[in-house]
């Protein structure tokens, strides 16, 4: 479950009480897929020693065995790698230690703080280091990772769902964790732009759960940079005849080798290196491809789009793509970018000119760049490199079904749901009457098949009914909420959400925006708040951080009362038209001590 910061996520919930029992429960017996990966942390580095540190003001603890009760700790706890387990400061000794709660690792000059549980271990003297992510978290942080300035919603949507699919429909043969973190399964930069993330968790939001299908079975999906005109193959990047490598790649029709004019619609990318042949004998001997002492590389054999296929170096053949990611190891990734090349040999060098980046196969993140800029969405940017896939639930199979209303959309995997859609205009129309507010657009509403779906698509807590980000909103079964007939006030409550983050202004205090909320979304409208109304426990320069923190469902409850005592003291004071001005705005500073 990831830690929630609503300031900075702008991630707002529901706080169901008592009326709510029993909406944690999951409803159906659908499997449920796995809602965690584990993920092998900096694998490139092979770290002998790792710090963890408590993150400051938090709490963190330890586990020195499986069996083990946790403890706290709050000094730097030194971890170190031995040939059969590791030394720990103290004198202490583990075969394997787990943390959780907030806490700062530190290796190799860098430090990372993390939320979530990481298992240490040693092999041959090096660490192992495993964090255990939520799905949707990994999905987020690859995105933000491999994704680039050029992409958009749509295209960000697209490399979602691939980044999704590979990550649960493949092995990836990692022994001690399910994938890593380096460009052997997909990149994954664990601090970055908070920009890029930002943009990346919308894509994932919006694409919860969502992963690639064809004709009934899940399908397996890989991406890549640049496919310089012509995607490939898989049995043209990891041909059959390599050792190690799974030849029913082959047989996989909605990857097929096809041209693409939105790649190179600005031109092909086009690329030269030049590589000695004693830098290129220490990368391919360190691979264990050819020994030394050969003097000449030729193209063995080139697939259907063009790309090598085979080399033959010396007397030996090999992988066209095993020759890249060897040079790419040994050397850096921009020498050899594409097996998309032309090579020739003189003297000491060889001289490589090829077009494109990376192995050609799937999804072309250039590609889908132009053809969301040109107003393609991510279901037609999907047809383009995996022809005859389509999107489905991973957890059903089912494709999600559009619906639309006055004001917004509801997207779902039952059809029965269309019932609903009258107590959900209703909610909309509640929402806007009481606020005052209009939407900007189309709001969308998803109504999971499942609460276990819910949970996992939104990494909402358990007390929470639904969850509004944007105009984005997501709920538990709609069928369950009507059932306790709680579908409208908590939808109209969602809409509220919707319609006021809409119009609050950058940096609007988190608790002016959940206190409107709680006003208007009560159902028997509170009057003056000062009349038969205590004064809450939590002051108001109190409140932002408790809503932004809360760890309970009490807590959650106790500020957004706060919020809502605040919020109703200004409206009466100043009346809405005055308070939605400055929600665009910012409240005056004389109202705001006024107010305290």
């Amino acid at each position: 479950m990831r830690s929630i910061s609503l300031a900075a996520a702008r991630v707002l919930m529901v706080v169901m009480a008592c009326a709510v029992a029993g909406i944690g429960q999951s409803s159906g017996s659908q499997s449920h897929p796995a809602a965690t990966l584990r993920v092998g942390l900096w694998t490139l580095w092979h770290d002998k020693e790792v710090t963890a540190s408590p993150a400051s003001g938090s709490m963190a603890t330890v586990r020195l065995c499986d069996g083990c009760v946790s403890s706290t700790f709050s000094q730097p706890l030194q971890i170190r790698a031995s040939a059969d387990g590791l030394n720990l400061s103290g004198n202490r000794r583990a075969a394997s230690i787990s943390l959780n709660g907030a806490f700062v690792l530190t290796a190799h000059g860098e430090s990372i703080t993390f939320h979530n549980a990481v298992r240490i271990s040693a092999n041959k003297s090096e660490l192992i280091l495993v964090v255990t992510l939520p799905v949707e978290s990994y999905v987020e942080r690859v995105v933000a990772s491999e994704s680039g300035s050029a992409d958009s919603l749509e295209s960000l949507k697209a490399l979602a769902i691939v980044v999704r699919s590979f990550a649960l429909h493949q092995a990836h043969g990692h022994a001690n964790y399910d994938l890593c973190d380096s460009t052997h399964c997909q990149l994954l930069h664990w601090s970055g732009s908070s920009e890029r993330r930002a943009a990346a968790h919308v894509a994932a939001l919006a694409t919860a759960g969502e992963t690639l299908w064809f004709h009934g079975q899940r399908a397996a999906a890989w991406f890549h940079q640049n496919c310089g005109g012509r995607t490939a193959s898989p049995a043209e990047a990891w041909p059959s005849t390599t050792q190690g490598r799974d030849a029913s790649r082959q047989a996989m029709p909605w990857l097929v080798s096809r041209a693409d004019p939105y790649c190179t619609a600005k031109g092909a990318r086009g690329w030269s290196a030049t590589v000695s042949l004693a830098d290129l004998t220490t990368a391919l001997a360190a691979a264990g491809l050819a020994r030394p002492g050969w003097k000449t590389i030729t193209v063995a054999r080139r697939g259907e789009s063009g790309r090598a296929v085979m080399l033959q170096i010396g007397s030996t053949a090999v992988s066209a793509e095993d020759f890249r990611l060897a040079v790419g190891r040994a050397m850096g990734w921009g020498k050899i970018l594409s097996n998309w090349f032309e090579v020739s040999g003189q003297g000491t060098e060889f001289f490589f000119h090829g077009r494109g980046s990376g192995h050609g196969v799937g999804l072309c993140q250039a590609g889908a760049a132009a053809m969301s800029a040109l107003g393609r969405d991510s279901d037609q940017i999907l047809a383009q490199y995996f022809p005859g896939a389509s999107v489905a639930d991973e957890a059903s199979g089912l494709a999600w079904q559009t619906l639309s209303a006055q004001g917004f959309t509801l997207q779902t995997l039952s059809p029965s749901d269309a019932a609903f859609l009258p107590q959900l205009s209703q909610a909309v129309a509640e929402a806007e009457g009481r606020s005052g507010l209009q939407p900007a657009g189309a709001i969308i509403v998803r109504g999971f098949r499942t609460t276990s779906a819910f949970r996992d698509g939104t990494l909402a807590p358990g007390w929470v009914a639904a969850f509004t980000e944007g105009n984005w909103i997501g709920t538990q079964p709609l069928s369950t909420l009507a059932s306790r007939k709680l579908l409208v006030p908590i939808l109209r409550h969602e809409f509220l959400h919707a319609l006021v983050e809409r119009q609050a202004a950058p940096g609007t205090s988190l608790w002016l925006r959940e206190g409107l909320v709680e006003v208007w979304a009560d159902a028997q409208p509170r009057g003056d708040a000062m009349v038969g109304s205590p004064t809450p426990q939590l002051k108001l320069d109190e409140v932002d951080g408790a809503l932004a923190h809360a760890t309970s469902e009490a807590q959650s409850e106790a500020a957004h009362r706060a919020a809502g005592w605040y919020a109703q003291r200004l409206l009466d004071g100043h009346g809405r038209a005055q308070v939605l001005d400055w929600l665009h705005s910012a409240l005056p500073p004389a109202v705001l001590a006024d107010i305290r």
